[in-house]
């Protein structure tokens, strides 16, 4: 494509240029994808395109980029750095022959023929104006604006009209090299060529703009027709002795109730929103791993979000941050209690359908939303849902809610063809505007219902809020999980289709699990949840501040040289620099005196700040659990690490939804790390080195009540080996208030009795509930968390379950 020198084309640029607001995608070619600056760059576009080459060479400019006017340099040969797949669409006739297009391919692979060593990069690169992904009652809009093969005329419309809402994506590299080598250089490799690139653009496209959109009214009546619904509305006809027409009614009334109303121009009307209050409110949002699920929607899955729930901010954040990923929003699964005026219009208008707390019996809303989300799946939409049901209040995650889940595999049994795939997602904070009010609530104080007033208070309390984290877990593909769970699963819904399989309760408790645990292992250590980790594990809660960088340090360089998982991502910079961002966004107290600067946690906000410790505990808990063991045990070899870690691991798993694939393994890298760091010396018999005393006290007090809370359960079980669940449950929440109320502990998690239910169902698992046979077992742990305890926990611990059991 030639340079524009012309007066005309130049006056157009500069007009276009003045129209056009364009968001690149992925935000970085150069970091997340292959390309090789030191490599030929050629770009491949869908249509010839004045306007779209003058939008490209604004980006390529400010990315360093070889400019699409810049012919490529070759031996004394000018290369057009633009190819193509067709000409322009004309205003009237017919479109320039392909011929030529075909020609240019052909010329670039004998290149390669002529010379060896010669490796072009094809980078496609797609452009978009707009992304009304149209309805399927199609609009004049719609033809208006989105058409893959707009004449000039409607391509300048769309640009006056669109401009602002400009997206270019580039995709990976080809390299020709690669292809010359292994398929030759001849006219049919160009044909490929040129095939291949049209189904990626044309699958680049859905992933941009998502499926059609369905009228909301032609959509209830299709479901009102299907014969789950129908049966349902006779039920209800009998069971509430009402006219079959009055009980469709009512099917209706919750198809309203239920039903997302997506409407891509109040998408972009909230996109301006949201980028002035993310702009307002936090100094950067960290994304990881955003390329693969953009891949899985290239692939044709059916995608299904399942993030953590901190915050009413994450409804908002993952919608935008897929927005500009290049993704089109979800449709979101929300709680009926969010749909007060005027939020719950908005949020509709952005794809949210609403969901009751509790279906109560009530089998025509079943049918009605399962069908609903059915029609959801079956028509090609992504979909989001909170696994947890609510938003946790302490910063761990809650124990999984399987409905959606169990519908989810329903949907899948009933004979979905393309894959579907679940994303687990973290979402992390350096603030989280509810965290106050979390504490309140876990005080015994009522939770306040959601209304427009909240809205009006929450807008008032915004400030610098630090930054956001969205990372994508590993993702999960349900016929892949099926197959594991039951291979002949596909056999047996075909011969029994109304018949509920005995493995699908299992499968979906187990798929939850997996969910929960593949959220955290994609954690996000931020400086915020770094230092509250290291403050909240120190006498007082305070460090001089030149302790609280070391410790910071040693934390980063295990994180990066022992990672947690591949999916995890760990804050960037050092001690120094993370302590001078928290200190500027208020988190902690600085003071200094005469001999130096001491960095606290402020009393009145300890248990506040437990909350973003929380966040991350899973990703220092074995690394803690091993410095404890090296402070307690005077001598302490691997093989006493590997045993006591194997004794507490399956109940860390079940609290804390760890992951680790190879524990063991795994233990040995953190060991291995802390003997190249100086902590340790020895090889298998380790001690700690005096100079790092003070580093692995601090990082071993980080598990220390996690393990009073195993020495509780385990002395009762001691004590009482025929004792059931229940029971167990009771008495260690009442130790645990005792333990806190004499030892000054103030951890939410600590008085959760969810959590010593969790324990308590592991337990049972594992054979050491209601079992004398497994008695030896039990001792040999509860020596093993009693010794990890300093002696006068450990003594308040013996004589309460001493007194209680009457001994």
């Amino acid at each position: 494509m030639s340079k524009p020198d012309s007066i005309f084309l130049r006056a157009l640029k500069w007009i276009q240029k003045s129209m056009v607001l364009t968001v690149v995608v992925p935000h970085d070619p150069f970091d997340d994808l292959n390309l090789d600056p030191s490599k030929p760059l050629i770009y491949v576009m869908k249509t010839e395109s004045i306007s779209d080459a003058a939008a490209l060479s604004e980006i390529t400019e400010s990315f360093g980029m070889p400019s699409p006017y810049e012919p490529l340099q070759l031996d004394g040969l000018k290369v057009s750095r633009i190819v193509c797949l067709e000409g322009r669409k004309p205003l009237f006739g017919k479109r320039e022959s392909g011929e030529k297009f075909i020609n240019s391919f052909t010329s670039l692979l004998a290149l390669h023929r002529q010379c060896p060593e010669l490796d072009i990069q094809l980078v496609p690169v797609s452009l978009y104006w707009g992304r009304t992904p149209g309805k399927e009652d199609d609009s004049m809009k719609a033809a208006f604006f989105e058409r893959e093969n707009p004449t000039w005329l409607r391509k300048w419309l769309m640009i006056l009209f669109l401009g602002r809402h400009n997206f270019v994506q580039f995709s990976n590299a080809l390299s020709l090299r690669l292809m010359a080598d292994e398929h030759g250089t001849d006219k049919r490799i160009a044909h490929k060529l040129i095939r291949v690139a049209r189904v990626h653009f044309r699958r680049q496209r859905k992933v941009m703009t998502g499926q059609q959109l369905p009228n909301r009214q032609v959509l209830f009546a299709s479901l009102l027709k299907s014969d789950a619904i129908k049966k349902a509305i006779e039920e209800e006809s009998v069971n509430k002795k009402v006219s079959v027409e009055k009980a469709r009614e009512t099917a209706i009334e919750y198809l309203d109730e239920i039903a997302a109303d997506y409407s891509d121009s109040f998408v972009r009307i909230a996109e301006r929103f949201l980028t002035w209050l993310w702009n307002k409110l936090y100094s950067g949002i960290n994304i990881k791993g955003a390329e693969q699920i953009r891949q899985l929607h290239h692939d044709g899955h059916e995608i299904v979000y399942v993030p953590c729930h901190r915050s009413h901010m994450d409804y908002l954040l993952l919608s935008y941050i897929l927005y500009y990923q290049g993704m089109v929003p979800p449709h979101i699964a929300a709680g009926i209690n969010l749909n007060f005026w005027p939020a719950g219009p908005m949020f509709r208008r952005g794809g949210a359908f609403f969901i009751r707390r509790s279906f109560n019996g009530k089998k025509l809303y079943t049918a009605v939303f399962r069908e609903y989300l059915d029609q959801l799946f079956a028509k090609g939409y992504s979909v989001e849902y909170f696994t947890e049901g609510g938003r946790s209040r302490t910063g761990r995650l809650l124990a999984p809610k399987t409905g959606m889940l169990a519908m989810t595999i329903n949907s899948v049994l009933r004979g979905i063809e393309r894959p579907v795939t679940l994303v687990p997602v973290y979402l992390g904070y350096d603030h989280v505007m509810e965290v106050a009010t979390y504490h309140k609530e876990l005080s015994g104080k009522k939770k306040k219902k959601e209304s427009v007033w909240q809205l009006f208070g929450a807008l008032r309390k915004l400030g610098n809020f630090g930054q956001g984290y969205v990372n994508f877990g590993e993702p999960i593909n349900l016929q892949h999980f099926l197959n594991e769970q039951a291979p002949e699963w596909r056999k047996e819904i075909a011969n029994d289709p109304d018949q509920k399989p005995s493995w699908f309760t299992p499968s979906v408790n187990l798929l939850a699990n997996r969910v929960m645990t593949n959220i955290n292992g994609a954690a996000a250590a931020s400086s915020v949840t770094l230092t509250s980790l290291v403050l909240l594990a120190s006498e007082q809660n305070a460090l001089e501040r030149s302790q609280l960088e070391r410790q910071l340090d040693l934390y980063l360089a295990l994180l990066n040289t022992v990672p947690y998982t591949h999916y995890a991502s760990v804050a960037e910079g050092n001690g120094k620099s993370i302590v001078d961002h928290c200190l500027s966004l208020n988190k902690f107290v600085s003071t200094k005196d005469l001999i130096g600067e001491i960095i606290s946690v402020d009393e009145k906000v300890a248990i506040t700040m437990s909350y973003y410790r929380n966040n991350i505990i899973h990703l220092m808990a074995l690394p803690s659990l091993i410095a404890s063991c090296l402070v307690h045990y005077d001598v302490c070899d691997r093989t006493r690490i590997h045993a006591i870690v194997m004794d507490f691991y399956p109940l860390l798993k079940a609290e804390l939804f760890m992951g680790i694939d190879d524990v063991p393994k795994h233990v040995d890298c953190i060991l291995d790390f802390m003997v190249e760091q100086g902590l340790l010396s020895g090889s298998d018999q380790l001690v700690i080195t005096p100079h790092h005393i003070t580093q692995v006290l601090l990082l071993a007090e980080t598990i220390n009540e996690t393990l009073q809370r195993y020495a509780i359960i385990f002395n009762l079980l001691a004590i009482n080996p025929e004792l059931e669940r229940s029971g167990l449950e009771t008495d260690s929440h009442m130790l645990a208030q005792r333990l806190g109320a004499l030892h000054g502990i103030t951890a939410p998690e600590f008085y959760d009795k969810k959590l010593y239910n969790t324990l308590s169902v592991k337990l049972k698992e594992l054979g050491y509930l209601c079992s004398v046979e497994n008695r030896s077992e039990v001792i040999r742990i509860r020596d093993n968390a009693n010794k990890l305890l300093s002696s006068s926990v450990r003594q308040t611990i013996v004589d309460s379950v001493a007194a209680e059991h009457g001994q």
